[in-house]
């Protein structure tokens, strides 16, 4: 009894974890997909870097092009450090601010409301503590909370 009791708790174990792993949202998975359909076309490999955009920011906008964000590595720059928010700031549905006024590339989530906010919430998840503070304002417990997995 106790053997299959042990078995049983093995197989449960075992179960929880497989779903565990294929709910968990990563880059690569889930947030890369929807930013090669959403956003590559402003933000891809043609994109200037933050500094380079940051010297002549009327040039680029109207180009329509915004900053490089199409690895990782550079995306996570914009939700962590050292553009701490910028992501959720700019993707925002306008529910996380007083005003309720949404960030102004939340448009550009998807086609239709529907697309927008399932896609929002893949980012949300993927985020994990999503607020829209900047560097200065952000906690240390706050950023241990972020999840950004790739």
């Amino acid at each position: 009894m106790k053997k299959m009791m042990m078995g049983l708790v093995g197989v449960m174990a075992f179960v929880w974890c497989v779903q565990a792993e294929a709910a968990e949202v990563t880059w690569q998975k889930d947030i890369k997909p929807i930013f090669d359909k959403q956003c590559a076309g402003c933000h891809g490999a043609d994109s200037p870097e933050f500094e380079e955009f940051n010297k002549d920011k009327k040039k680029w906008a109207d180009q329509s092009t915004g900053m490089r964000m199409n690895s990782f590595s550079l995306l996570i720059s914009y939700v962590g450090w050292p553009e701490s928010g910028a992501l959720m700031r700019r993707l925002d549905d306008g529910s996380s601010k007083a005003d309720k006024k949404a960030g102004n590339m939340y448009e550009n989530l998807g086609a239709t409301a529907a697309e927008r906010k399932a896609n929002l919430e893949i980012f949300k998840a993927w985020v994990g503590n999503w607020n829209l503070k900047r560097w200065k304002d952000v906690t240390k417990d706050e950023l241990n909370s972020l999840k950004i997995k790739y």
